[in-house]
């Protein structure tokens, strides 16, 4: 296996097939499972870019779509898909149990990376998996649509927003009052709702990477 392989994988996930792209180092700390936001995939840009940051810490991923393509379509034209949290968050739960079959990561600790509507995925999968996630990491996500898992999450919490994505801020600080885990709200100066910004991105992976690392890193 080289430095940092890749693969793209097809998994079983709440009945239907999903795909995935699953990167695992030659030595590997921990796996991050992505959990998309609203209208995206495992193409995300953005998210694709913390992934290549996190295999550079040695930490694998495992980036999927959440929705097969035929969902996609009908959720392009409803958008009513992507706010289906139970649903996302079966999926997620089904890509976790994959995970624990898979050679290569089978013996990995866990930690789920949402964004968006995904976060609040990543939040109810870590309560119905309680036992095998140890982190969650929201990046401008939606925790308040966990609705009442928030106060059910075990898993330490680290959220991550734009210093002047203002709503999504607002929401957030309202999520982790209700959050009874190790939790903190990381704000990043000057950051939109995508992290757009110059150095904004880098910062999120800088910080998620922390976060993954010392969660996930076997003692």
């Amino acid at each position: 296996m080289d430095k940092s392989a890749s693969e793209n994988v097809r998994l079983s996930a709440d009945g239907v097939e999903l795909e995935g792209t699953l990167t695992v180092p030659a030595v590997a700390e921990g796996i991050v499972l992505f959990a998309h936001g609203s209208g995206s995939s495992r193409h995300s840009p953005r998210n694709r870019s913390v992934a290549q940051s996190l295999n550079g810490r040695g930490l694998a991923t495992l980036l999927f779509d959440l929705l097969t393509p035929a969902e996609e379509e009908v959720d392009v034209r409803s958008r009513a898909l992507r706010f289906d949290i139970e649903l996302l968050a079966r999926r997620l739960v089904g890509a976790t149990d994959w995970v624990r079959g898979e050679p290569r990561a089978k013996t990995l600790s866990i930690g789920y990376f949402g964004s968006s509507t995904g976060a609040a995925a990543a939040l109810v999968a870590a309560c119905q998996r309680a036992e095998m996630v140890h982190a969650v990491v929201s990046r401008g996500g939606r925790p308040d649509l966990a609705a009442g898992a928030l106060e059910a999450v075990r898993a330490p919490t680290l959220l991550i927003v734009g210093g002047r994505d203002r709503q999504v801020l607002a929401l957030n600080e309202g999520a982790l009052a209700r959050l009874r885990c190790e939790k903190r709200l990381e704000i990043v100066p000057g950051a939109t709702h995508l992290f757009e910004e110059p150095g904004a991105l880098e910062e999120v992976a800088g910080l998620a990477g922390d976060w993954f690392q010392r969660l996930l890193a076997p003692e």
